[in-house]
């Protein structure tokens, strides 16, 4: 049995004719075993302040008698629990593997991002059902204070998603508390403007109408939100991993003669692993091992793969 020591990199020549690889690569773009750190302090720092203005909203909201103003309330409250999600999952990400759990705890991150993303979608049909309902049933409302607490809650809406700005494209969960907190901010903003039509017009319906136009922002923003986080949970090759690309890479290495039993999933919403069979008529399997790994990992940012090396087709196996 022949080994092939790299990077965390195992390669093993069976007499069988094939082999198996695994890399663990810490280099750029490779797999990480734990996610990407994005800053659990930023969840709890988030959670705190945003649970507090909850509470002051939506009494400000009964005082003003503003529809816009508590629904930006509950929307926030939803956001105070999608951000509660998210910084568990990160957590629980952060946890080693165990004999039951061989890939550890990277998929809560997964099943948070899609809890978010549900989340949202209840969030913006409640704030729907009490925009017109109000729409019937215009009330009047105190436009100065509606825009005293709204503008408070953009500042802090804003503030925490620039918490999460530079992970939203490299981690999927952190994109969901950042789209969280900006449409909060988007809402807050939309609640300032009908405050300042309301105060010099004294249309109260302007109140219902600004949100039902911000539950329309919020569910565009969400959808590809949910697409991604729905096809993570499902397995499904992660946005922006094209699997037939990977494919003819695979086959533009030296002796490699076919690819089969490919597959692409993402382990969180950081990490991506890749298992592949290769079939190739080389005599240094292990050269060749560590030329697919480099590839995954250089072209790819895959760095988690696990490669099978077959010198003729297997027997058991009926795709081969």
């Amino acid at each position: 049995m022949a080994h092939a020591h790299g990077s965390h990199d195992h390669a093993h020549d069976h007499s069988l004719g094939h082999g198996h690889g695994h890399d663990h690569s810490h280099g750029p773009g490779g797999h990480h075993h734990g996610p990407v750190d994005t800053g659990d302090w930023r969840y709890a720092v988030g959670l705190l302040v945003n649970l507090a203005f909850v509470a002051v909203e939506f009494g400000a909201g009964i005082v003003s008698g503003s529809t816009a103003l508590m629904a930006d309330a509950g929307h926030n409250l939803s956001d105070v629990m999608g951000l509660a999600m998210a910084g568990g999952a990160a957590w629980l990400a952060r946890r080693a593997s165990g004999p039951g759990k061989t890939y550890g705890y990277g998929k809560a991150t997964v099943l948070a991002a899609l809890a978010n993303a549900l989340l949202l979608i209840f969030a913006c049909g409640a704030i729907a059902f009490e925009a017109v309902r109000r729409l019937a049933e215009p009330a009047p409302v105190m436009s100065g204070l509606i825009m005293g607490v709204a503008a408070i809650g953009f500042v802090i809406n804003l503030g925490t998603a620039l918490l999460f700005m530079r992970d939203q494209h490299s981690d999927l969960n952190a994109r969901g508390a950042y789209l969280h907190m900006m449409a909060d901010a988007a809402v807050s903003i939309g609640v300032v403007i009908a405050g300042a039509v309301i105060m010099f017009s004294g249309w109260s319906i302007i109140d219902p109408l600004v949100s039902i136009v911000i539950v329309a922002v919020i569910l565009l923003g969400t959808w590809g939100l949910l697409k991604d986080s729905v096809n993570l949970a499902i397995d499904a090759a992660p946005r922006g991993v094209d699997v037939e690309a990977i494919r003819a890479a695979f086959l533009t290495l030296p002796g490699v003669t076919a690819v089969h039993d490919l597959h692409v999933w993402g382990l969180s919403t950081t990490e991506t692993a890749l298992t592949a069979h290769l079939c190739h008529d080389r005599t240094d399997s292990d050269a060749l091992l560590a030329e697919a790994q480099a590839l995954a990992r250089g072209k790819f940012r895959i760095g988690h793969t696990t490669l099978q090396l077959e010198a003729a087709p297997l027997a058991d196996c009926p795709t081969c």
